[in-house]
């Protein structure tokens, strides 16, 4: 009966430790691989880069849009951007201008 009780204590233990290493590597796995591991801390350091570098674009494109709007307020409009958006937005051509034809591809 001793016996069978020190083996089984023995076996408990080595269950717990067991279930223990388990757990602990378990998480250790999915603390590298997981959605917020260390390949996914990668992955959003390369989409920082990309997205900042499209901010920086989309910034420098929004500076332009407004020096154009900025050129069409009424306070002080620039006569050549009226005439340019007049013509384009009425389809409008000057009998002197030279017009090209493209082809749509």
């Amino acid at each position: 009966m001793v016996s069978r009780a020190r083996l089984k204590s023995i076996l408990t233990g080595l269950a717990l430790y067991a279930m223990a290493a388990a757990i602990v590597g378990y998480f250790g796995v999915n603390a590298y691989t997981g959605k917020y591991g260390l390949n996914a801390r990668q992955e959003l350091d390369q989409e920082i880069i990309a997205l900042t570098s499209e901010l920086a674009q989309l910034k420098r494109e929004r500076a332009r849009s407004e020096q154009r709007v900025s050129l069409l307020r009424s306070a002080r409009i620039d006569p050549d951007m009226l005439d340019e958006r007049a013509r384009f937005q009425l389809d409008y051509v000057n009998p002197r201008d030279l017009v090209r034809m493209i082809p749509p591809n």
